[in-house]
């Protein structure tokens, strides 16, 4: 871990490519504007449901095509940075307030939470994804460099008297147990 308190590092594999740390846009800004690493299409989920008889198919039971399963999915976009904190605390992702109104796209899950013990983790070295759905007709590109999401650092406190066998983070999404 890094001797500083909190902060942002780019990880390695984009270490060549100009990826921008995180900032504040004004003073009063709690969050820190996270921005794309690559481009990256989010699929619009009516193109399938449209597609095909999708909607028909789905409610039969029947297959839908491996192109339209995708848009069934959440879109993973890279962002090429990693979150350092004290171990009491952890990095909330929310939805910059644009994006629903003028791109369509929403966090899933509301926000993400990126765990202290989440930062060099073996399998991706901690690096942070922003994860979409797009709810609107048309694809959405998010381009290299847009900004995506904001990173608030926020503490939390534990019960007393925690007794737990916890287990070494390896991964990301669902990494610590379904």
């Amino acid at each position: 871990m890094n001797e500083r308190l909190r902060g942002f590092e780019v990880v390695s594999k984009y270490e060549e490519q100009n990826i921008e740390l995180p900032k504040r846009a004004t003073r009063g800004s709690a969050g820190y504007d996270i921005k794309a690493a690559e481009d990256t299409v989010v699929p619009s989920f009516w193109k399938a449901l449209l597609a095909e008889n999708g909607l028909k198919n789905m409610m039969e039971g029947k297959a839908v095509s491996a192109e339209n399963q995708n848009v069934f999915s959440s879109t993973l976009v890279p962002t090429g940075i990693k979150a350092y904190m004290p171990e009491n605390e952890y990095l909330m992702l929310a939805n910059r307030s644009s994006n629903p109104m003028k791109k369509q796209l929403a966090l899933p899950n509301g926000i993400g939470v990126i765990d202290a013990d989440y930062y060099g983790n073996e399998n991706n070295e901690g690096e942070i994804f922003v994860q979409f759905i797009n709810y609107g007709i048309e694809d959405v590109l998010v381009k290299k460099g847009d900004r995506i999401a904001q990173g608030i650092f926020t503490p939390y406190e534990i019960v007393d008297n925690e007794i737990a066998e916890f287990q070494t983070r390896i991964g990301g999404f669902g990494s610590s147990g379904e």
